[in-house]
């Protein structure tokens, strides 16, 4: 394909996708089970961390979450005590496990209390039109309590190498804002034009195929290969093509 059937190709593959049923089986689903902006952000941020594997899974895993947190997100985090985690103890998603989870709500609420919440540390470090200081720079604020080693593993830094797919995607989650009804679009303080798509093996692949990206590696190198060229086929928001590159891998074996 040309650059011009190449831009067709895939914008007529992100309306195919882009729509309120793709909802239905992917995990974006727990987060639009809430209305409040502070619930939204935090049950993404949570079902986000634990998006890998099997979506089932991830999906089964993330309600489950949000049952422990009194399905109300942003009120626990605020409000618990150190007795309200009791309940987590037998909680796990692959390799995030209960000790994860309880350091999750306790940074979440030194985000919320001396940080103006996760936009706010998100938003103030935004630079080079991109998010990749922007996520290093939230993994700093996130760990600057108390916290086991560990932990550290499930929040990627795309300045040590990730392509940190779960972040991205979260952002688009927050970010993007259309008709659509999919993502949310309740951070206003960044632009969908500096987002960067969320590179996974299924992206990866396809993008591969169309010749959007050259290595095979799907690290922090490739994902600035893969933004380029999508910044080139939509500068102002560049990462609606996650909608056709995952939907051509996932739903279509492409």
């Amino acid at each position: 394909m040309n650059f011009i059937e190449l831009a067709d190709f895939l914008n007529e593959k992100v309306v195919a996708y882009n729509q309120p049923k793709f909802i239905e089986s992917d995990p974006i689903q727990i987060p639009h089970c809430f209305s409040k902006k502070e619930d939204i952000e935090i049950a993404g941020f949570l079902t986000a961390t634990i998006a890998w594997g099997k979506r089932q899974m991830i999906i089964k895993n993330a309600n489950r979450m949000m049952e422990l947190l009194d399905n109300s997100p942003y009120d626990f985090i605020i409000h618990h005590s150190e007795k309200d985690l009791d309940s987590f103890d037998n909680f796990v998603h692959r390799t995030f496990n209960v000790t994860d989870f309880k350091f999750f709500v306790k940074s979440l609420q030194n985000i919320y209390k001396n940080h103006n919440g996760l936009e706010s540390v998100f938003a103030n470090n935004i630079v080079n039109a991109g998010t990749a200081n922007a996520i290093h720079e939230f993994k700093k604020v996130f760990f600057e309590i108390e916290h086991l080693p560990r932990t550290t593993k499930h929040v990627s830094d795309p300045l040590k190498g990730s392509a940190a797919k779960r972040l991205n995607m979260y952002l688009r989650w927050m970010v993007r804002n259309d008709t659509a009804g999919v993502d949310f679009g309740i951070w206003k303080t960044i632009s969908p034009s500096v987002l960067s798509c969320p590179l996974d093996v299924h992206s990866g692949n396809v993008a591969r195929k169309l010749g959007l990206i050259k290595r095979k590696q799907n690290d922090a190198k490739t994902l600035l290969e893969l933004d380029k060229n999508l910044r080139i086929l939509d500068v102002n928001d560049p990462v609606k093509y996650d909608f056709a590159l995952f939907g051509l891998g996932v739903f279509e074996g492409f």
